[in-house]
C-alpha cells in the first residue's frame, strides 16, 4: 500500500503535526501555485518511500491562514520540517528531488538518535 501525504488544517494541525511521534514535513501549497504542482509529484513518492520514518503532510495556504501566519510562511510553496513539536527546518521555492531528499535524510539522521527524556 503506498502511503499518501495528508491534507492537513489549521484545525488538525497541533494533532497531525505537532503531536506527531514522527518527524513530519509539511508542504505549505496552493492550488494556483505553478512550482507547487511542480513539486506536487515528488512530494507524493516521497511520502511512500518514507513511509513509517516520515509523515508528510500537504496544508492549503489558501483555505488555512493561521499556521502559515504562525509560522512566517511568506511564499510558497514552503517545505518546513517539524520534530518532536519543533520547526527544524525550512525550504522555500520549488527544489529538486535530489535536493529534497538530501533535506529530508539530513533531518531524519538527526532523528535516529533517541529522544532525550525530560528532566524528572
Amino acid at each position: 500500500m503506498t502511503e499518501a501525504p495528508r491534507h492537513i488544517t489549521d484545525t488538525s494541525f497541533e494533532q497531525e503535526v505537532l503531536a506527531s511521534d514522527l518527524p513530519v514535513l509539511v508542504d505549505y501549497w496552493a492550488e494556483w501555485c505553478g512550482p507547487c504542482k511542480a513539486i506536487g509529484p515528488v512530494i507524493d513518492r516521497l511520502a511512500g518511500e518514507y513511509a513509517g520514518r516520515l509523515k508528510v503532510a500537504k496544508l492549503d495556504t489558501d483555505a488555512n491562514i493561521e499556521i502559515p501566519r504562525r509560522y512566517g510562511v511568506r511564499s510558497i510553496p514552503t517545505l518546513m520540517l517539524f520534530r518532536n513539536g519543533k520547526a527544524v527546518a525550512t525550504k522555500v521555492g520549488a527544489v529538486s528531488r535530489a535536493e529534497l531528499v538530501d533535506f529530508v535524510e539530513a533531518h531524519l539522521a538527526e532523528s535516529a538518535s533517541p529522544r532525550t527524556a525530560a528532566a524528572q
